[in-house]
């Protein structure tokens, strides 16, 4: 699939794929920022897009962050927006840590999407879950 990138910022780092088959584009920060213990910060990615309807972009946590604690929280980006893309990221753990410019900082996953047509009922069907919800599985 063709997308199409334009660049809102001159240090913007086109995303990229690490390695053939990646499922995540590797999201740069424009900005070196150190994210203190609880902080959450949006940064700007300094870039828009184009792809076509039917897929949404995902912003992801960066795998190796998780040991650091630091997480996204969150981004869909629709295929109409055309505004620049951000990385919302926190930091959950107990100690500071540094994102420096030109570093990865998350990845964009592209997904193809179904919209759901929603039907009103009064009654759903029964199922083997039920209503069961947290630890309804058992330990």
């Amino acid at each position: 699939m063709k997308i199409k990138i334009k660049k809102l910022h001159p240090d913007a780092r086109i995303p990229a794929y690490a390695h053939p088959g990646d499922a995540g584009l590797d999201l740069f920060s424009l900005e070196t920022h150190t994210l203190q213990p609880k902080e959450a910060k949006l940064f700007k990615l300094g870039f828009a897009l184009e792809f076509p309807h039917g897929y949404v972009a995902l912003v992801k946590d960066k795998g190796s962050f998780a040991q650091r604690s630091i997480h996204s929280l969150g981004g869909v980006f629709d295929a109409g927006f055309r505004g620049e893309y951000n990385a919302h990221l926190i930091n959950l753990g107990n100690e500071s840590y540094t994102i420096e410019k030109g570093h990865k900082l998350a990845q964009l996953v592209i997904l193809p999407i179904i919209t759901a047509e929603l039907e009103e009922t009064d009654k759903l069907n029964d199922s083997s879950r039920g209503m069961g919800q947290f630890g309804s599985t058992g330990k």
